[in-house]
């Protein structure tokens, strides 16, 4: 199997660290209206010390995160179809078979496009399993722009060839 672009080790780390901020945000939103810890000299002082050390191991370890994402999500293209497998914890193995293989986008955005890579979404027939976020079933990030392109030509031409069978 072949594994992603590595440049997609920023993809999953800015958005972990997104997820992250979300979190801080909500919890010094929490301790600033719920109490007057924050108000205080020494409260103001601990609290910035806190996180003087808590933000460093936080990126540090999303970092890491990011890169176990990478190193366990990989694709392959068979005879028969396309699978995919992904997880550090939970693995998910994701199979389509070229025939129900319906439409295959390439879409790039703002920091797909600063790092030069692609995102792949395969889009098939009778699919349920797209989430709120419009991902598709065969969704593949952090391909670079070649490779990409090259896939979705080559999906494309496998499922034609499998629907005229």
């Amino acid at each position: 199997m072949k594994n992603i672009d590595p440049k997609s080790i920023w993809l999953f780390f800015s958005r972990y660290v997104q997820y992250w901020l979300i979190f801080i945000a909500l919890i010094l939103f929490i301790n600033y209206t719920s109490s007057n810890y924050l108000r205080t000299h020494e409260g103001s002082l601990r609290t910035t010390l806190i996180w003087v050390i808590a933000i460093p191991i936080i990126l540090i370890i999303n970092y890491f995160w990011s890169k176990l994402c990478y190193r366990f999500y990989k694709y392959q293209l068979t005879d028969l179809d396309f699978r995919k497998e992904q997880g550090v914890i939970s693995k998910i193995h994701v199979s389509i078979p070229y025939d129900r293989i319906q439409n295959v986008d390439i879409r790039r955005g703002l920091l797909t496009r600063i790092l030069g890579l692609s995102d792949l979404h395969i889009q098939t027939a009778g699919s349920s399993t797209a989430n709120a976020l419009g991902d598709a079933e065969g969704k593949l990030p952090g391909l670079s722009k070649e490779t990409a392109e090259n896939l979705r030509d080559e999906l494309i031409k496998r499922a034609q060839k499998a629907r005229s069978i």
